[in-house]
Formats: C-alpha cells, sequence, structure tokens
C-alpha cells in the first residue's frame, strides 16, 4: 500500500487540496484520507473506486500496478 499512499497524496497535493477539502468532495472521512496517506489503513475497494474516479485514473495506478 505504499504506493498508493504516495500516489494519493501526490495527486491531491498537484490539484491544491487539503484532506479536508477532498473529504468534502468525495464523501469520504478526513481521518481516513490521512490514515491511508500516511499509511496506517488500507483503503477498500469501493472507496478506492470513488478515488479514481474523481482523480481520473485508474485503479491500477493508484495502487501502483501500472505507471
Amino acid at each position: 500500500m505504499d504506493d498508493f499512499a504516495i500516489r494519493l497524496k501526490e495527486l491531491r497535493t498537484e490539484i491544491g487540496l487539503s484532506i479536508q477539502e477532498l473529504s468534502r468532495q468525495v464523501g469520504i472521512g478526513s481521518s481516513s484520507l490521512c490514515r491511508w496517506e500516511n499509511r496506517q489503513a488500507d483503503v477498500k475497494g469501493s472507496q478506492l473506486v470513488v478515488l479514481s474516479k474523481f482523480f481520473s485514473v485508474s485503479t491500477d495506478y493508484l495502487l501502483g500496478l501500472e505507471q
């Protein structure tokens, strides 16, 4: 999940969103987003799909399975 944590933070910061702003826009708790970015928890499949749609990237990209 290291790749996921890195890519989530990169994508979020590239568009200039705080964790709280991203939380409001995607409907996922800010504490969950924070734990994911800090590698303290694993993302669930349904939440992974929400994030991939929001950032317009594949779930494989978020998971580090593709460039």
